[in-house]
């Protein structure tokens, strides 16, 4: 009798692993050959507005504890159509951005505006900012960083 349940048990494992496999391998086929399905990622139109950052990366330096630190990510819609930034979101309350309430236009600029408020954190920091928008691709990221020191 155990014999026979650990042989069942053994044969769903392998059929399980099976399937898995099958349907890695499908999505990679499907990715590879341009298939539309509800797994793929997809394909912005040709005319698409992008977004390019002046920089992605804001080292802020060193600064003590409660001080605060604002900076403007600066971006320019390199694509053909108005660029419209939906919403920007960070990983913690500690960090507050503003977006652009007016859409950007073919070959203009615009500003995402951040502020860090260092209180109640400490040491290395690396605050991961997450633009949405109607570009290609409809999701960025930014990062401030920089390292916080204790107040003396």
């Amino acid at each position: 009798m155990k014999r026979t349940f650990i042989l069942a048990i053994a044969a769903l494992s392998f059929v399980a692993c099976r399937n898995a496999n099958n349907q890695t391998s499908e999505t990679a086929s499907a990715v590879s050959v341009g298939n539309d399905t509800s797994k793929t990622a997809k394909v912005a139109p040709a005319d698409a507005p992008v977004i390019v950052f002046e920089r992605d990366i804001f080292d802020f330096g060193k600064l003590t504890q409660g001080e605060k630190v604002k900076h403007d990510f600066k971006f320019k819609n390199t694509g053909k159509s108005p660029l419209i930034v939906s919403n920007a979101t960070a990983t913690c309350g500690c960090t507050i951005p503003q977006v652009p309430g007016e859409p950007i236009l073919p070959g203009k600029e615009g500003v995402i505006s951040v502020v860090f408020n260092s209180e109640g954190k400490m040491g290395m920091q690396d605050k991961v900012i997450t633009v949405t928008s109607n570009a290609n691709p409809t999701v960025s990221t930014v990062h401030l960083v920089g390292e916080v020191l204790e107040k003396k």
